[in-house]
C-alpha cells in the first residue's frame, strides 16, 4: 500500500515536501493513511466512490478529476495500462514539482518505471512491500494523455467508453449472454447494479414496459460514459458503492453482472455481496437476474436469500442465473 513506502520516503527525505502549494494524491486505496502529508494542502483525487467518500469522510478536499496547479503529486498506479498511462499524463501537465509514482508489481509499477526512466529524470526509488515509489520530474508524456475508446453496437452505431473501465475494448461476453437471457416482456422499475458503462442499460432500455431503470456504478469514468450512451429519459444515473445503494421504494428487477476481484485477486465474497445487496433492493416478489462465470461459488448465497433460483443459460465460461422472491433479512 501508499502508506507504507510513502512513510519510509518521507522519513529518507527522498521526497522534500514543498513548502506551499497544493498538494494532489491520486487513486489512493480508501484505507491508506495520508497523516504524514499537511492536510490543509493535500487534495485527494479519486473517480471510486468508496474511496471518495472515505477520504471526504475524514474532512480532506477531494475531487473526482485533477484540478491543479499542484506542487507536488503523488499518483497511485492504476492497474489498467491505458489508464495509468493517462493518469500519469494528466498529473504532469498539472504539475510544476514531483511527481511520486507508487505502485505494486502485479500492477505494472516495474514497466512504468523502466518507461519513465526513457522519458524523464527519475530519482529516489523505495522498494517494499512488493512494490515501488519513484519521483519524476522533466517528463514527456503527451502522447499518453486519455481519449475515449468506441465499441460498436449489434443495432449499428458505437458506445462510448473510457481507459480503464470494466470492458473498456469491446462487450463483455458475460453480459452479452445476460441480455440474451433478458425477456422482452420484462417490465416496470429496474436496478442496473454496477451499470459500467451502460451495455446492460441499453438493452434493457429497450423493454418498452420498463418504467424507469437506475444505473447504480462506483467507477465516476464508467458513469460520464453511461450518460453519453443512454439519452432515454427513463433513465436515472447514481454514483455510488453498489454494496451501500437505498432507494425509496423497492424495484421489480436487479440486473447485474457483478465484479469478483479485488485488485488482481480473485474475490467472490465481492460478487455475493452485490447478490445481497440486490435482495434488499427488490420487492417481495422482485427478480435478481445475475450472470457470473461458472466457477463462481454463488449458488449457497442466492439460495439462503431467495426462494427460487433457476439456471436460464450456460456459455462456455458463464452462466445467467433467475432469482426470484427475496426472503426478509433474518434477525439477529
Amino acid at each position: 500500500m501508499l502508506s507504507t513506502r510513502l512513510s519510509l520516503a518521507l522519513d529518507e527525505g527522498g521526497i522534500p515536501l514543498p513548502e506551499d502549494g497544493k498538494i494532489a494524491v491520486i487513486s489512493p486505496d480508501a484505507r491508506d493513511d495520508l497523516s504524514e502529508l499537511p492536510k490543509d494542502r493535500v487534495e485527494v483525487v479519486s473517480h471510486h466512490f468508496p474511496a471518495y467518500s472515505a477520504f471526504q469522510s475524514k474532512d480532506y478536499a477531494v475531487e473526482v478529476a485533477p484540478t491543479g496547479p499542484y506542487t507536488l503529486s503523488i499518483l497511485c498506479l492504476p492497474r489498467a495500462k491505458a489508464e495509468a498511462r493517462a493518469a500519469v499524463a494528466d498529473a504532469l501537465r498539472l504539475t510544476t514539482g514531483l511527481l511520486v509514482i507508487d505502485g505494486q508489481k502485479t500492477d505494472g509499477i516495474e514497466s512504468m518505471l523502466k518507461e519513465m526512466r526513457k522519458r524523464g529524470d527519475v530519482s529516489h526509488v523505495t522498494v517494499k512491500a512488493h512494490g515501488k515509489l519513484f519521483s519524476v520530474q522533466n517528463a514527456d508524456c503527451t502522447d499518453w494523455a486519455a481519449t475515449p475508446s468506441q465499441v460498436a453496437r449489434r443495432s449499428g452505431g458505437t458506445f462510448t467508453t473510457a481507459p480503464g473501465v470494466f470492458s473498456a475494448d469491446g462487450i463483455d461476453p458475460g453480459s452479452r449472454a445476460l441480455v440474451d437471457a433478458l425477456p422482452e416482456t420484462l417490465s416496470g422499475h429496474v436496478i442496473d447494479l454496477g451499470a459500467g458503462w451502460g451495455y446492460l442499460s441499453d438493452a434493457i432500455l429497450t423493454r418498452k414496459k420498463v418504467k424507469s431503470l437506475r444505473l447504480v456504478e462506483a467507477n465516476h469514468a464508467a458513469l460520464e460514459a453511461a450518460r453519453i450512451n443512454i439519452t432515454d429519459p427513463r433513465a436515472q444515473f447514481h454514483w455510488a458503492d453498489a454494496l451501500d445503494f437505498t432507494t425509496d421504494h423497492p424495484v421489480d428487477h436487479v440486473i447485474t453482472n457483478p465484479p469478483f476481484h479485488t485488485g488482481r485477486s480473485a474475490d467472490p465474497s465481492l460478487g455475493q455481496a452485490f447478490i445481497l445487496a440486490a435482495s434488499r433492493l427488490l420487492k417481495p416478489r422482485g427478480r435478481l437476474w445475475l450472470v457470473a462465470n461458472r466457477h463462481l461459488p454463488y449458488e449457497r448465497t442466492l439460495e439462503h436469500v431467495f426462494r427460487e433460483v433457476t439456471t436460464l443459460a450456460h456459455t462456455s465460461g458463464y452462466k445467467v442465473t433467475l432469482a426470484s422472491q427475496p426472503r426478509p433479512p433474518r434477525k439477529g
